[in-house]
């Protein structure tokens, strides 16, 4: 049984995409397949962890660091500990 190809995604290069590689091209200096992987793990990291906080806040209701009334800091932080 022969195994049904996919098609291809064509992707149309425009102007506006090749401005934004020439740009990431000079930003990065990337000259390798290795320095591609640094980029974008540079700015995926970004995006992804704007992106975590962005849906935590939605999630809680209120931003990182923001004081709100409840026990529940995001920072983890609470005064009210007793060590003993």
């Amino acid at each position: 049984m022969a195994k049904e190809k996919k098609p291809v995604h064509k992707v149309q290069m425009t102007d506006g995409k090749r401005q934004i590689i020439q740009q990431l091209l000079q930003e990065y200096d990337i000259e390798t397949a290795e320095d591609i992987q640094d980029a974008l793990k540079d700015l995926l990291g970004g995006a992804i962890k704007e992106m975590m906080e962005a849906e935590m806040d939605d999630h809680l209701g209120y931003q990182k660091s923001e004081r709100y009334d409840s026990d529940d800091y995001r920072n983890g932080y609470k005064t009210n500990l007793n060590w003993e």
